[in-house]
């Protein structure tokens, strides 16, 4: 088991300097790891990084609308993108690609558990998306890594992503809950960050010129998966995609 805390870990990511611990950092989809966890992944050592979803839906709409003919094409130019991101963070470490569909996470919670049971063996800790609502792949993620963790006796700490709150999407902030951790980016963190964001170029749509000043880090909390998010309500049930919140929740009762 280990044997610092999740709530220790989260301190030891807000202190800002490297981790020679076995470290995953797991999320769900390209960029994600950018906006979340970018400043962390050039200060890990020993780093495994794991995207869930290749981040190109089934449905061709998103790829046409980004000018990709297909959606292996668009996957495979968010791929690219990723390369180009990570090296202008400095990553050094593992990388492990499931490549499940954008917004089919939740489908392959059973087998995403088993395979990261497998990838998070020797892992100190686990990072990974909070359940918020925000992105029916960010809940999956934060449902998956949480039954894999709990397997493997690894900490779990969540990064601030994005939820719905008060009619807007809020990037960068976590729900009101458990006590954060927080630490402003450096000048050169900031500038590796942004020559990140702007390789992800064909998710400029998403994040627009917003840019995270500071890292939030906290321990997971013990969600009830079955349950609403804590926001009470879905960001993505806005989208009009067939995935709703509570289709989500059906699905991860399985």
């Amino acid at each position: 088991m280990n044997a610092r805390s999740s709530d220790a870990w989260a301190t030891c990511f807000a202190a800002g300097g490297p981790i020679g611990e076995r470290v995953a950092v797991v999320v769900a989809h390209p960029d994600d790891e950018t906006l979340w966890a970018g400043a962390l992944l050039g200060r890990l050592d020993d780093g495994v990084l794991i995207h869930l979803t290749d981040g190109a839906p089934a449905d061709n709409a998103d790829a046409r609308q980004r000018g990709f003919p297909t959606r292996d094409s668009y996957a495979a130019a968010r791929a690219a993108e990723l390369d180009t991101a990570l090296a202008a963070l400095g990553y050094r470490g593992a990388r492990k690609a499931y490549g499940v569909r954008d917004q089919e996470a939740v489908f392959a919670t059973d087998a995403l558990i088993e395979r990261l049971t497998t990838d998070l063996a020797g892992v100190a800790a686990v990072v990974t998306h909070p359940y918020e609502g925000g992105h029916p792949d960010h809940d999956a993620a934060a449902l998956a890594v949480r039954r894999a963790a709990d397997r493997v006796g690894a900490a779990v700490v969540e990064f601030a992503c994005y939820h719905k709150r008060d009619g807007n999407r809020v990037f960068g902030a976590f729900w009101p809950g458990s006590a954060e951790k927080t630490r402003a980016l450096s000048p050169d963190e900031s500038a590796r960050i942004d020559a990140a964001l702007r390789a992800h170029a064909s998710q400029a749509h998403v994040f627009g010129d917003w840019r995270p000043a500071h890292e939030h880090w906290r321990a997971a909390p013990m969600y009830d998966f079955a349950a609403p998010p804590p926001p009470d309500e879905a960001l993505y049930d806005d989208f009009g995609w067939a995935m709703t919140t509570s289709r989500w929740r059906d699905i991860a009762a399985w």
